[in-house]
């Protein structure tokens, strides 16, 4: 349950929704892009204020939500579910087909594979997938539920990367992330806990010891600026 949930997505910015299982990051997701009602609070995006409006036409005002477990339909092949992305678009199969093109070049496991079963991909390439076919629907806003669930830490690199290629070609995301490493990518973070906004800060700047508080408690983060002290402290005594 959401208790206090507070964050801001400003355009072209990349921002991270970070915290422990169970916190409220996937249910803010859901809140957002209507998967969920909401009780109480406002949604704004775009000067539009959201009250009842179903999940599709949020997503056709712009709203984009790769979910977690990735959610692509594996019974369809590879090919069916990018088309899936397209339906929401009104521009011209010229358009759409440059799109679809550039997605290929950028997640290019899945090039030779449109014909294949969703089914057969890697949990990789299925989120490749899922993020592909979410932004062929063209996305002012991408949110992006655990991208680095589950995958090889090379890999998680590998998307990280092309999320912050594709931020510079124009797309917004709101990533929500276990994996502390979406923190590099990332413009600002907000760090969640009990279902509330506990830390906002730019990337550049979050509190190391904060960031394993709001994780692990207090006693782990005392005990994480205890070594990094004791570590700074034995450099000191190597450089003398």
């Amino acid at each position: 349950m959401l208790r206090g949930i507070d964050l801001d997505v400003a355009e072209g910015e990349i921002v991270s929704v970070l915290g422990a299982n169970g916190v409220g990051k996937t249910t803010t997701l859901r809140a957002i892009s209507g998967i969920i009602p909401g009780w109480t609070g406002s949604i704004e995006f775009e000067g539009h204020r959201f009250t009842n409006e179903v999940p599709e036409k949020r997503a056709a005002r712009g709203i984009g939500h790769v979910p977690e477990g990735r959610g692509i339909l594996t019974s369809l092949t590879v090919g069916q579910n990018l088309e899936l992305g397209t339906t929401l678009r009104t521009d011209s199969s010229k358009e759409i087909q440059r799109d679809h093109d550039r997605l290929l070049d950028l997640f290019n496991p899945l090039a030779g594979r449109l014909n294949e079963p969703a089914s057969q991909l890697s949990g990789g390439q299925q989120q490749m997938l899922a993020v592909a076919r979410a932004l062929i629907a063209r996305p002012r806003l991408m949110m992006i539920d655990e991208l680095s669930f589950g995958l090889a830490p090379l890999l998680v690199d590998e998307l990280f990367g092309l999320i912050r290629e594709l931020r510079n070609e124009g797309t917004t995301f709101l990533l929500v992330e276990q994996h502390a490493g979406a923190v590099a990518i990332s413009d600002r973070v907000y760090v969640v806990s009990g279902g509330r906004t506990i830390i906002e800060s730019a990337a550049d700047q979050l509190d190391t010891a904060s960031l394993v508080r709001s994780y692990l408690g207090d006693a782990a983060a005392d005990s994480q600026v205890s070594t990094a002290n004791n570590t700074s402290t034995n450099k000191q005594g190597d450089q003398i």
